[in-house]
């Protein structure tokens, strides 16, 4: 348990207008500040059973009996410690939504005696107080940006435990190879034993193909928490905007029949089975004369650098340029789609000039056929995730593990059953190892680690 000695309050609930509002408190004095700022029927909280709730109002604390004033009519909800969110004593008010009413509702409790929490502080206490390991509480702040089933399903096994057992199996392999090594070191005639440092390099194979497996979810990991960014370029008036309108399903980009429309990127988010997209419009690929237009296509390159999809929309009614032919020569055959569009203007450029990149020919004017684009913009983010893959990696597990097969590699080539001085030195780069892991669960952890995690939750979290 953190030996936390002041009790911290927030709004837990979204901005703006709603139903209800959530002021939520957690620390020592949680009970005490409800008995001064809720009046309802007796006995007063801090004498009721744990889970509970209690209808009555909310009152400030500094009003004097006299000329008690009613704040809000609300329910209080209580949680005692260690049967709460965060192990401590919790208490939550509910009152009526809106940020006028729960304003004032924090107001009073902040009258009371709590302090405003800092951001991400409940589960911060949470992960502190033991309830949960570091890496469920990341799956915390996932689940809430989750943009799709499929990003909440995969928070949700994180929350679970998931993730962190298959860390906790890597781990544990790792401490009994460590310990095997260090003992077969104790023996008084010197050389460790053939068997045992055998045994090791086994257990660091197994180790090594543990970790191996969580990197192979990084990929749906980044586009489950990140959004898989995918950048329509191509030369102007070739119909880019048309198909961003027409995937999104929506007016957004303006389409003229001038070239050069499109000044800026234009960025939208939709969900691709289950898949989140940030789908990135761009200014025409072209020499200009016109400093606007060629800053919007200096925007346009640096985000086809940083894309993980690309779709270049081609006018297939026309010759191929030299410059066009350059341009999809450039792209990244594995992770890019050619759009040969105006077919109903007569191809004179079919897929089968482009051999070596994916391409389709289509009508954006009569056939749209976006469902098409749409099927292979998915068979290019990859094939439906194996059932560990709900285990997916953020990037921050991936620093982390790669540095740990870096250390498993170094040790087992280390391992030599006749020179003990390297079964020492293996050892070491396994209790290394064994950190770096460590910090991954938060068995290891610092301040600056804490921060840089839970600084990014919102304020009641």
């Amino acid at each position: 348990m953190s030996n936390s000695i002041d009790t911290i309050a927030a709004i837990s609930t979204a901005p703006g207008e709603g139903a209800i509002a959530v002021v939520r408190l957690s620390g020592p004095a949680s009970l005490e500040i409800a008995d001064r700022v809720f009046d309802c029927p007796a006995p007063p909280p801090s004498e009721r059973q744990r889970n509970s709730f209690v209808r009555g109002h909310v009152v400030h604390p500094d009003a004097g009996q006299e000329r008690k004033a009613n704040v809000d009519e609300a329910i209080l909800l209580i949680f005692r410690a260690p049967h709460s969110y965060t192990r401590e004593d919790v208490v939550e008010i509910q009152g009526h939504g809106g940020t006028s009413a729960a304003r004032r509702i924090l107001e009073c409790v902040l009258a009371a005696g709590a302090r405003p929490a800092d951001a991400g502080e409940f589960t911060k206490r949470a992960f502190l107080n033991g309830r949960i390991d570091l890496v469920q509480a990341e799956a915390v702040l996932d689940l809430i940006r989750a943009r799709s089933d499929r990003a909440a399903s995969a928070a949700v096994e994180q929350l679970d435990g998931a993730l962190t057992s298959s860390l906790l199996t890597i781990y544990d392999t790792l401490l009994a190879t460590q310990s095997l090594l260090e003992a077969t070191l104790d023996f008084d005639d010197a050389d460790p034993q053939p068997e045992a440092v055998a045994d090791a390099v086994r257990d660091l194979l197994k180790a090594r193909e543990g970790v191996d497996r969580l990197l192979e979810t990084w990929h749906d990991g980044h586009i489950l928490r990140e959004g898989a960014l995918v950048v329509i370029s191509g030369k102007p008036n070739a119909g880019k905007s048309t198909l961003f309108n027409r995937m999104l399903g929506k007016e957004r980009a303006i389409v003229t029949r001038h070239p050069g429309t499109t000044r800026d990127t234009i960025e939208e988010t939709l969900v691709l089975n289950g898949y989140p997209l940030r789908l990135v419009d761009t200014a025409g690929l072209r020499d200009s004369a016109c400093e606007i237009e060629r800053e919007g296509i200096t925007r346009a390159e640096q985000s086809l650098r940083k894309a993980d999809l690309s779709i270049y929309v081609v006018d297939g009614s026309q010759a191929l340029q030299e410059e066009t032919n350059r341009q999809i020569e450039g792209l990244d055959k594995d992770h890019s789609l050619v759009i040969l569009n105006k077919s109903d203007l007569g191809q004179i450029v079919t897929p089968t000039d482009l051999p070596n990149i994916r391409a389709i020919s289509l009508s954006m004017m009569e056939d749209i056929r976006v469902e098409q684009v749409t099927t292979l913009l998915a068979s290019l983010l990859g094939s439906e995730p194996v059932p560990e893959a709900c285990v997916a990696i953020s990037s921050r597990h991936r620093a982390l593990l790669l540095d740990s097969l870096k250390g498993i590699d170094e040790a087992g080539a280390l391992l030599d059953p006749g020179k003990p001085e390297s079964v020492v030195l293996a050892a070491n780069l396994i209790r290394a190892v064994l950190e770096k892991l460590g910090q991954l669960t938060g068995r290891v952890y610092h301040d600056e680690l804490l921060d840089s995690i839970f600084s990014r939750f919102c304020i009641g979290k």
